[in-house]
């Protein structure tokens, strides 16, 4: 079994680290104002190159940008900089601009590199051009009554972590459908809204400081329990 991480952070002052990071195995992503230590800390952790960029202007990175390995899916509200500044770092790693009236990407869309969830209201056409630039299944739906599925679910090509309230038959969809076991869970002291202060890929996870011990087991269980 491979060797899985956990950094417990803070960025900017607060615990909500997934708001300013988006980690695939392939590149993170993270508020630009992050500081030398704090980006090195992540890399160690994730074992990937780490980006700094605002996207849409922003330092809200996690919130505003979403992928997987293949590729970033930035929001139409992007700035031609900033979409240039990514393709040079990230290489062979396909950047798409997402046309769709929702600019905030990282609340609607979860996904792995086996599959994608997506928020139910999104356009059709919107659906089909994250499937063709992420190269996975794409399924609308809801989790737990959530339509904004990429708040609620963390899941890489080992695991995920999904909203406590998660049915057993919606905890079994994901399983099948991303291709890893999925568990319920919190972090950052009982905070449901799991992507919020969780950021991870297939070897390590930066956490929010305010997370507990048990709630750190069972994130170590959730993402850190596959195989190599």
């Amino acid at each position: 079994m491979a060797r899985f991480d956990v950094a417990l952070m803070n960025i900017h002052g607060n615990s909500n680290v997934g708001v300013y990071l988006h980690a695939t195995d392939s590149y993170v992503l993270a508020s630009p104002d992050i500081t030398e230590e704090e980006a090195r800390r992540i890399e160690e952790v994730t074992r990937v190159q780490v980006v700094k960029t605002p996207v849409s202007g922003t330092r809200l990175v996690g919130v505003m940008a979403t992928g997987n390995s293949n590729a970033v899916l930035l929001p139409k509200t992007s700035d031609a900089e900033e979409v240039r500044r990514i393709k040079e770092a990230l290489g062979d790693v396909n950047v798409v601009v997402v046309e769709t009236r929702n600019n905030a990407l990282g609340n609607l869309v979860a996904a792995n590199d086996r599959a994608a969830v997506v928020y139910p209201q999104l356009e059709d056409e919107t659906v089909k051009a994250i499937q063709d630039a992420l190269g996975v299944e794409v399924v609308k739906m809801s989790i737990a009554g959530v339509l904004t599925v990429g708040s609620i679910l963390v899941v890489t090509n080992r695991g995920g972590l999904v909203h406590p309230d998660a049915s057993e038959d919606e905890v079994k969809e994901l399983s099948n459908l991303f291709k890893v076991p999925i568990l319920t869970g919190t972090v950052n002291f009982g905070v449901s809204f799991v992507r919020t202060g969780l950021v991870a890929n297939s070897w390590g996870a930066v956490v929010g400081e305010d997370t507990r011990g048990p709630e750190l087991a069972r994130i170590q269980m959730a993402l850190g329990g596959g195989v190599e």
